[in-house]
């Protein structure tokens, strides 16, 4: 059976080589057994998720942001950090998209999960699918900050948003494995989609610091 297994090894170092706001940059030697002790260096991150929003035309929300380490403004769904210890996923995900989107969803599922980085990082996305869509007043409007002003929105088939991904046109991780995944759960008759109460096992659960 193939299946990702979550087994780690014995660390015999470990240090923070830099703190930073969000995400540290940690240094572990860990033993291989056969292989011998190597030292690797990676970001520790505390998760995110992100949210593939349809409406009933089968329509897929992409926001267009400014990426600073790419230098570029990407195509992406509403998205947003794991940074509160405990809180469910589906509940940081409904509130990116209220915050990024103006937008409730009254239907959740998980769409799919992926490590983004897992050479250099331990950053894992659980990717939701969000149908029954409504817009809050414009009272209710989340005030949006930094990268998120003045973010253009546009909705997207899913046939063509995969032919933006196939082309080279969408670079945007979540993006990219959230376009492919609802293409395929669709083709399958949404019978892949799995319950928000699901186990996320990749996701962060303490802060490599605080075990060190």
């Amino acid at each position: 059976m193939i299946r990702d297994e979550i087994d780690p090894q014995p660390v015999t170092e470990a240090s923070i080589v830099h703190e930073g706001r969000i995400f540290d940059l940690v240094r572990e030697s860990v033993n291989l057994g056969e292989a011998g002790v190597v030292t690797r260096e990676y970001i520790d991150h505390p998760g995110a998720v992100a949210v593939i929003a349809l409406d009933d035309r089968e329509r897929i929300l992409l926001l267009r942001q400014y990426r600073q380490p790419v230098g570029a403004y990407l195509w992406e769904p509403p998205a947003g950090l794991l940074d509160i210890p405990g809180e469910p996923t589906q509940v940081a995900a409904a509130r990116e998209l209220y915050e990024e989107a103006d937008l409730r969803a009254d239907s959740w599922q998980v769409l799919v999960d992926y490590c983004t980085t897992p050479g250099g990082n331990n950053e894992a996305i659980r990717v939701f699918l969000a149908r029954g869509l409504h817009e809050v007043s414009a009272a209710e409007r989340h005030v949006r900050e930094d990268e998120e002003i003045g973010m253009e929105s546009r909705w997207v088939e899913i046939d063509d948003a995969v032919n933006l991904v196939l082309s080279g046109q969408i670079h945007n991780p979540s993006a990219v494995v959230g376009i492919l995944a609802v293409s395929a759960a669709r083709d399958r008759h949404w019978t892949t989609l799995r319950s928000v109460d699901e186990a996320f096992p990749f996701r962060r659960t303490q802060k490599v610091s605080e075990r060190i």
